[in-house]
């Protein structure tokens, strides 16, 4: 088994961690291989660090349509399957095939001259800061509403714990499927989170003679003059997320944000 690992670079913990997992896979008769070098033949991609690394690691596996396994040396890190004390565990699991593959949607952008896809949101936003932007939304080519807020964010289950999140939306289990419409900011009456079918198709324009900026997954796109749309559908492919042991999702949340004593 061949592996392309990413690591978050300036984090020396995260450095010494992939030390010891390259050695422990090696042992394990496993081939190790920095995925900067190339992804020929890689069977898994192995993310160390926090989530950002493990966005940019899923990103490549999704490319070259492999899984991906996140080895947690962040803070939150809802994208990780493991901790650093559990990684070489991690790895045997792996070597033995006794994983789980957790299939994630992805979503879609598209507008007049590019696209884009990602895992975790699409965020349609003001470009100036301290003026809000007025966006128009239609759901299935029918018009929904009319938004003056700072963006929406259109989060898969996976990312709507990441800026869906803090822009209130809900905490939802990323192996169901769905589109989650969340309002940044915004001066609306009517502005709550939308949970739509995964298979929804939504159009946003810019209006009111600003620009909006286009977001895949924190990497800016694109900046739109207004009236331009930007079309947010499901993503082609998913992405695979290795899962070494049962991890429920509610599980998860009680661990991150350390709710074992309430």
């Amino acid at each position: 088994m061949k592996l392309a690992l990413v690591i978050h670079s300036m984090r020396d913990e995260a450095r010494r961690v992939a030390d010891e997992l390259t050695g422990h896979a090696v042992r394990i008769g496993m081939e190790v291989v920095d995925a900067e070098a190339g992804m020929d033949d890689v069977d898994v991609v192995v993310a160390i660090g926090g989530d950002g690394t493990v966005l940019r690691a899923a990103r490549l596996a999704w490319q070259a349509d492999v899984p991906v396994l996140g080895i947690n040396v962040g803070h939150i890190a809802y994208l990780a399957a493991a901790d650093p004390a559990d990684a070489a565990r991690a790895l045997d699991v792996l070597a033995a095939g006794g994983h789980r593959v957790s299939t994630r949607m992805t979503v879609a952008a598209s507008w007049p001259g590019g696209e884009d896809a990602g895992l975790n949101d699409v965020v349609v936003e003001k470009v100036v800061s301290g003026h809000a932007v007025q966006i128009s939304l239609d759901v299935d080519g029918r018009h929904f509403a009319n938004y003056r807020a700072d963006g929406l964010v259109f989060a898969t289950p996976t990312g709507s714990t990441a800026y869906a999140f803090s822009a209130g939306g809900p905490m939802v289990d990323p192996e169901l499927e769905g589109l989650v419409v969340t309002p940044v900011a915004a001066h609306n009456f009517f502005a709550p989170t939308l949970v739509l079918a995964a298979g929804t198709v939504l159009t946003c324009r810019g209006s009111g003679g600003r620009p909006v900026r286009v977001n895949v997954d924190g990497r800016e796109a694109a900046v739109l003059d207004p009236g331009l749309p930007v079309t947010i559908r499901r993503g082609d492919r998913p992405v695979r997320f290795v899962v070494p042991w049962d991890r429920p999702f509610d599980q998860v949340v009680r661990e991150k944000f350390g709710l074992d004593g309430a």
